[in-house]
């Protein structure tokens, strides 16, 4: 008997764990999917429909914040008012006019191509006779972006030495995204850990490993790696942290451009799960933080369904329905310490970010998930589960990724996005080093052009008007 009840626990433990993780990741629309459909299904569980705050359960008017919740004991205080947000006015209703045919599409940015993309960063650093065979690499990426043709083929279809046409994809692999017309994805992660060497210390075992161990490495036999290096399970596992957590071997699937995936959706048209803003608009008072929730009511397993459990005769019925309780239940639990975490991770976020928050991109602090989530004493995952597919809407009324909380190197972008916005003639990226060098910021050239090709921003060469105006074609 105490064999089982101890699994019983482990399971319900299990899956109460299970389901707070994956409401954890939904963003407002998908967890207002997933309640609506437990609700369609499941007879057990209920909405109240009178106007609560979700955190004290007050009676709220129509579109009225909780007079609790969404206050600060004192106005002179610099902590963040964290609370969540019964926003039904959030959402459009089906009824809106539809008296425009404007779609979400009209909103979508054009995408450049990523040939394109690449050719525009690198032409003005290449011969004009070697334009043509850049070009002809990169119309040979996979969506990956890994070349599919042998660099002995392409020399031989150009009447090129293959010694000219390694140095054109050498150059071509050293663009945004970084490591793409590499041949495999073991040479786009060495030109990934070479770039990140220039800037930082990289352990020497960090490259053997990749080069001479990489088939054991994308087989996940990490055991294999520690006995022939002589080194501890714990140590690769370290090892393998830091490759997936800085190098990518399909380097297409990366950001790259404007800061969007090639292979993902473009959403320029949405709406926050997160909103930040200052107590009646001024300036002077402490920040709150609405975390939308998706409906305006409360959830509870319904009374009469249990008990009516307890009385009935019947099995078959009594055990149906008590699944049906089990499953409302949970995930009125669940959602509760969905909340509560997402609470908790916002009040810490928010009190450390706040000159980014009010100040912009520039004040950005370098945090990592790893640390919030020893200030939070939870697992790394479950601080990446909270931080995933959300976005925030700042006091300024932009809204961003939430992830963009994390970006290391976004306060430097930002920097450099000022120093070129107020050149006076186009700046090198040697020229731009040495200015962020005087403002404190020490970071290579090579980094220089990375970060400036992530946001866009062409080189020195063709900021210039005259070459602006010539497009580049790739044949």
């Amino acid at each position: 008997m105490r064999q089982i009840q101890v699994l019983s626990t482990k399971l319900r433990t299990t899956a109460h764990l299970a389901q707070t993780m994956t409401l954890l990741s939904l963003t407002i629309d998908e967890l207002k999917q997933e309640i609506d459909s437990e609700l369609a299904t499941n007879p057990a569980l209920e909405i109240i429909e009178d106007r609560r705050c979700p955190t004290c359960h007050r009676l709220l008017g129509a579109k009225e914040k909780c007079p609790i919740c969404s206050l600060p004991n004192d106005l002179s205080s610099n902590e963040p008012v964290v609370f969540l947000s019964p926003r039904d006015d959030f959402y459009f209703t089906k009824d809106t006019s539809q008296e425009d045919d404007v779609t979400q599409d009209s909103y979508q940015p054009s995408e450049e191509k990523l040939a394109v993309y690449v050719m525009r960063q690198i032409a003005p650093d290449i011969e004009n006779e070697d334009r043509r065979i850049a070009a002809y690499i990169l119309t040979n990426l996979d969506e990956d972006g890994l070349l599919q043709v042998p660099v002995i083929e392409i020399a031989r279809y150009l009447h090129v030495p293959i010694s000219r046409v390694t140095k054109i994809q050498q150059i071509i692999q050293r663009a945004d995204p970084l490591g793409v017309g590499a041949s495999t994805p073991q040479e786009a992660l060495l030109t990934q850990l070479q770039f990140l060497s220039e800037t930082r210390y990289i352990q020497p075992i960090i490259f053997d490993i990749i080069r001479e161990k990489f088939d054991l490495l994308s087989r996940k036999q990490f055991n294999e790696i520690a006995r022939e290096y002589h080194i501890s399970n714990r140590r690769v596992q370290e090892i393998v942290r830091f490759i997936g957590d800085n190098l990518n071997p399909y380097p297409a699937r990366s950001y790259w451009g404007d800061g969007r995936n090639t292979n993902a959706n473009l959403e320029v048209y949405h709406q926050p799960d997160i909103m930040i803003s200052y107590l009646n608009d001024d300036l002077n008072n402490p920040l709150i933080v609405e975390i939308i929730m998706p409906l305006s009511g409360t959830l509870r397993v319904n009374p009469l369904i249990k008990k009516y459990c307890q009385i009935v005769d019947d099995e078959e019925k009594k055990e149906m329905w008590k699944k049906d309780i089990d499953s409302a239940s949970l995930l009125v639990k669940c959602l509760q310490q969905r909340n509560h975490t997402m609470v908790r991770l916002m009040q810490t976020l928010v009190k450390l970010q706040k000159e980014f928050i009010i100040n912009g991109d520039q004040h950005l602090k370098p945090i990592t998930r790893a640390k919030i989530a020893q200030l939070l004493d939870v697992h790394e995952s479950t601080i990446s589960r909270a931080v995933s597919n959300k976005t925030v809407q700042l006091p300024n009324k932009k809204i961003i990724p939430l992830s963009s909380f994390f970006d290391r190197n976004l306060n430097i972008r930002a920097v450099i996005r000022d120093i070129i916005t107020n050149e006076p003639a186009p700046l090198s990226d040697t020229e731009i080093a040495e200015m962020l060098e005087e403002k404190g910021y020490i970071v290579a050239r090579r980094t220089v052009a990375k970060y400036r090709a992530m946001e866009g921003i062409l080189p020195a060469h063709l900021r210039k008007p005259s070459i602006l105006d010539l497009p580049i074609t790739l044949s």
